[in-house]
């Protein structure tokens, strides 16, 4: 944790603490304490960041698409070298079990600079024919310039490389807006890009608020696109502020994964993946399982039987390696899904199990139970609204056609499951869901080469694989005249006179 002592602001190469005047305070969720404090950045520093990206962006778009490969591999060299500290440092700030984030967190950091080292390398248009007879076209992929982004706090590292890497590895430069709440990680992870030999001001973080950093960062003249990941409402805002100036935006926003069980399904391999689903980074994930239905046939003993795992799952410390699950972020977050918890309870749902913050050691902390809901309706608050927490609702339903109108009964469409053994089935689901991603009897992974993105309020665009690259480039059609300056038939029409 020696980077806690430093601050917090990283441009041009240069860490130091922002000017905004206005002081922060990060601390452990699970236990309380402070773990780091500093000044946050306010629209000085912004801008500061900004000149400094859009100095180093000619520079940083000039290089060849191997040189930019070779330093990204640099990169996860010296990621690898920093893995135990930078796990220590993301399961600290936002209270997860050090096992996630030694296992998936950083792993699947290194994974991302890796795969697009090589998928820079590929950064290509579609080549075009002689579609006139006289020209050749072709497609040049082309940087934008200086990326505004701004990153959650529920994944600080992984949603840093989600934003960074396409952008760079395109030939672009940008400035990071992590949350105020962890932004440790994020510039560390920029430090590990210095050290590996990326110019100074290609990678900027600024840590400040949203209403101060993030609105200096949208607004930015200089800033040509903005990617955000983050709640729809304030997606909606990004994207309004963003529209005055006509600036590109990718949005990757909130969540309400429906989890389709029919009744042919495996209900064992059904119940431990609904839990697993649902509890993953105490269910701060857009791609969380929320919403379980379930055929009735194999309603009751899936109920029961997600109670059960339920009551297995060990809370604890985050830096116990037999902790499942973690604290929330905050307080404040904590009581924000026990007041929906009981507000379910009093509209008439069951709370079967879990629905209550923890006592004794654990009290401290923000922590809450693994809950599982039944008997709410369609249309309530937990059905309908993300929760960002572990909070699981289980509804039967009795027809398939009846599956797919509940699991696209929400205003979101990131991520969704099927689970069955039908191959009819499966197929109908994965069509029929509107959700950018659909998994068959999983729920939750992700790989690099595959790309993350949502329909309906949950955004557009997308983040990993090399689809991508299609938020952070532009598109230029280039003719060629292979023939010389011979007379065309269209040039007749320009000049009339021989």
């Amino acid at each position: 944790m020696e980077n806690a002592t430093k601050g917090q602001q990283f441009i041009a190469g240069e860490r130091r603490e922002g000017t905004s005047g206005e002081t922060y305070e990060i601390t452990d969720p699970s236990t309380g304490e402070t773990v780091a404090t500093g000044t946050l950045a306010g629209p000085r520093d912004v801008g500061e960041a900004v000149a400094a990206a859009r100095a180093a962006f000619p520079g940083w778009a000039r290089t060849t698409p191997g040189e930019r490969a070779g330093a990204l591999l640099r990169w996860a060299d010296v990621l690898e070298a920093r893995a135990g500290d930078l796990a220590r440092t993301e399961s600290r700030t936002g209270g997860k079990p050090i096992r996630l984030a030694s296992e998936f967190d950083v792993p699947g950091t290194i994974d991302n600079v890796r795969f697009f080292a090589a998928a820079a390398r590929n950064l290509e248009g579609r080549a075009a024919a002689e579609y006139s007879g006289d020209h050749t076209s072709a497609i040049r992929r082309e940087p934008i310039g200086v990326i505004g982004s701004i990153a959650p706090w529920n994944y600080p590292l992984q949603m840093a490389a989600w934003k960074i890497l396409p952008a760079v590895a395109a030939g672009n430069t940008i400035v990071l807006k992590p949350s105020e709440l962890t932004p440790l990680t994020s510039v560390m992870f920029a430090e590990a890009a210095q050290e590996a030999g990326i110019p100074d001001g290609v990678i900027n973080i600024v840590t400040g608020t949203g209403p101060t950093a993030g609105q200096a960062l949208v607004t930015h003249d200089d800033v040509a696109m903005v990617s955000f990941t983050g709640s729809t409402a304030v997606g909606r805002q990004v994207a309004a502020a963003a529209a005055g100036q006509a600036k590109r935006v990718h949005l990757e926003l909130g969540g309400k994964a429906p989890f389709v069980v029919f009744d042919d399904a495996d209900p064992e391999a059904a119940a431990r993946g609904a839990v697993a689903g649902a509890l993953i980074n105490a269910g701060q994930d857009c791609t969380a399982a929320t919403r379980a239905y379930v055929q009735r046939p194999l309603y009751g003993e899936f109920v029961e039987r997600v109670a059960a795992l339920m009551g297995e799952v060990r809370l604890g410390p985050a830096d116990d390696p037999a902790t499942d699950l973690g604290s929330l972020i905050s307080h404040q977050q904590r009581d924000r899904v026990a007041a929906m918890v009981d507000a379910a309870r009093a509209d008439g749902a069951t709370v079967v199990c879990g629905g209550r913050a923890p006592g004794g050691a654990l009290a401290r902390g923000a922590y809450y139970e693994p809950t599982l809901i039944t008997d709410a309706a369609q249309d309530s608050a937990v059905v309908q609204r993300e929760i960002f927490g572990p909070v699981l609702v289980a509804l039967p339903f009795d027809t398939d056609d009846e599956a797919i109108r509940l699991a696209n009964d929400t205003p979101y469409g990131l991520a969704a499951s099927a689970w069955t053994r039908d191959l009819y089935r499966a197929g109908r689901a994965t069509r029929e869901i509107r959700a950018g991603c659909v998994w068959v009897n999983d729920h939750i992974p992700i790989v690099s080469e595959m790309p993350h993105g949502g329909y309906k309020s949950s955004g557009f665009g997308k983040d990993m694989s090399a689809y991508s690259f299609d938020e952070y480039t532009n598109l230029k059609h280039v003719m060629t005249d292979i023939t010389g300056l011979a007379r065309k038939p269209w040039h007749d029409t320009v000049f009339t006179s021989s």
